[in-house]
């Protein structure tokens, strides 16, 4: 079945880039509403909302961007996208009064907390359909690449190598069925180095950056006070990063997502590339059975102590 929030639940911090106060507002919504984003500060015509689907990305190196071609942008999607998939929220309209989503600590924690805290809806009634590869789809670009695979519910494998010995190579590999991301990824926070930071700062981005706010390295050393909440961070963190961008599909995904080096372009790319190929998927309407592999299955009966457990405050 399809679900969404039971209550409203509320967030503010500052823009990652901006620096500007923002505030986020989840929602619930009709069966087949789908997820949608309302930039409030535009007014309430249909220019001010944007659909959360991968063809209403646009280029951005930094975060997942998205543009309704009509005037209406909103940037850093990517970690409250990852947050309702793996909460299992189908259907929601979020409002926010600003162009950029709320940093918070870098990570979905937050979100998923605020979700789990506000409840979620089960949409008796309204059968939830899932998209299931049919055959491999891949791109590629340097020594950068991602792939999709069939298989019977979503796996992330990523891989990832830095120079900075701090990060290095890391690997991670998992399957997301049933509540993995809030146990395993949704604390890991967005991660740079400190010459990155820099450099950013002086073309004015990263203006609501803080060491609370990401893990900054430099070298061997990781800046951030209290240092890393799980020693690969980094390569969970770039999985939760997919985890949210492969949201952006519509639906959730029957497929295993493979990412060397990939960030949030390549797996945009990627959503593009399988849809332009009829061939290579297929609507599937989830069983019982095919639900209970989906990441949100058994999250709803978490309560709000279970989810202090489960995340880092």
């Amino acid at each position: 079945m399809q679900a969404t929030i039971k209550t409203p639940a509320e967030f503010t911090d500052v823009g990652l880039h901006s620096g500007v106060p923002a505030r986020l507002v989840i929602r619930p919504a009709a069966p087949d509403h789908g997820i949608v984003f309302h930039r409030t500060d535009l007014g309430d015509g249909p220019d001010a909302k944007i659909k959360a689907l991968w063809d209403q990305v646009t280029p951005s190196k930094l975060c997942t961007l998205l543009d309704n071609g009509q005037g209406a942008t909103l940037s850093t999607v990517e970690h409250i996208m990852a947050a309702l998939s793996g909460t299992g929220i189908h259907n929601a309209l979020i409002q926010v009064d600003g162009p950029e989503v709320p940093i918070l600590d870098g990570s979905s924690a937050q979100f998923v907390r605020g979700i789990l805290r506000a409840g979620i809806e089960i949409q008796f009634g309204s059968p939830l359909r899932a998209i299931r590869v049919l055959r491999p789809v891949e791109v590629r670009e340097g020594e950068a690449w991602a792939r999709l695979e069939p298989a019977d519910h979503l796996e992330i494998d990523f891989h990832i190598d830095f120079a900075d010995t701090a990060i290095g190579q890391q690997d991670k590999r998992l399957d997301m069925a049933n509540g993995a991301f809030v146990r395993e990824l949704a604390d890991s926070r967005t991660f740079c180095r400190q010459a990155d930071v820099d450099a950013m700062r002086r073309h004015g981005l990263a203006l609501g950056g803080s060491y609370l706010n990401a893990v900054v390295v430099d070298g061997p050393r990781v800046l951030s006070p209290g240092g890393l909440r799980h020693s690969d961070e980094a390569v969970r963190h770039k999985m939760l990063d997919a985890m949210g961008d492969l949201a952006l599909a519509g639906a959730p995904l029957l497929a295993r997502y493979t990412g060397n080096r990939a960030g949030h372009a390549m797996t945009n790319c990627l959503l593009r590339a399988l849809f332009a190929q009829p061939d290579a998927w297929e609507w599937t309407t989830c069983s019982p059975d095919l639900e209970g592999r989906l990441p949100g299955a058994g999250v709803a009966a978490y309560s709000a102590d279970a989810a202090r457990l489960a995340l880092i405050a």
